[in-house]
């Protein structure tokens, strides 16, 4: 697969709680010269990236990040906020509470809420999938499905670990149709990056691809 190909894939992100203007904007632009499928940032940098950039790319933000367990309003509000700032895509993490008490039915009530703010934006769920059982995982792609999200996605790359082949291939078995796969977290080789991608991941979060790439490239000029 071409370099320029797995960029296509990538959500170039920055979400360290120490990120400034400088930084996020360093994001931007590494993001639309490389072309990118969207930049991830943090809600508070929605606005003036939307501001900077204006139409020349997607913006990417979070909800409920990184713990998941906001209430549902406040998740709600969250993404209201974010999209009338100028979000073209959302990030949420789910309660991760609820999934270890057996409450699907929440789980599912509240991502459904959170795709209806969204109205026609992408919503992408982060089920933390280092914090959960097999069983688990395998509930949550049914859960997604059934809830109507665009994506569900691996990791926030806050936890223990981040995406992992295994579960990709998990997803891949068991989202329903029309579900895509986002893995996030720890990909930390373009051999990993394209990995993902032919195991059935559409989108990569990351903050290392497009450095990776061009250490490629330097390598053989």
């Amino acid at each position: 697969m071409k370099r320029e190909e797995i960029l296509s894939y990538v959500d170039h992100t920055q979400l360290a709680q120490t990120a400034g203007w400088d930084s996020i904007r360093n994001l931007c632009e590494e993001a639309m010269s490389s072309q990118t499928a969207s930049v991830c940032i943090p809600p508070s940098y929605v606005k003036p990236v939307k501001e900077y950039v204006g139409e020349r790319m997607a913006i990417c933000t979070v909800i409920g990040f990184p713990n998941g367990y906001s209430t549902t309003p406040v998740k709600v509000f969250e993404t209201e906020q974010a999209i009338k700032d100028g979000a073209d895509e959302i990030d949420m993490v789910i309660n991760l509470g609820w999934v270890k008490d057996g409450r699907f039915d929440l789980t599912e009530q509240e991502i459904r809420k959170v795709k209806a703010a969204c109205g026609e934006k992408l919503l992408k769920v982060i089920i933390e999938t280092c914090l959960l059982t097999r069983e688990e995982k395998i509930r949550m792609c049914q859960v997604v499905t059934d809830a109507g999200a665009d994506y569900i996605k691996t990791s926030t790359g806050f936890s223990v670990a981040g995406a992992t082949f295994e579960d990709v291939e998990l997803f891949a078995e068991h989202v329903g149709e029309g579900v895509k796969i986002k893995a996030a977290g720890g990909i930390t080789s373009l051999a990993d990056a394209e990995r993902f991608l032919e195991l059935g991941a559409k989108r990569l979060g990351s903050s290392r691809v497009i450095r990776l790439v061009k250490e490629e490239t330097e390598k053989e000029s």
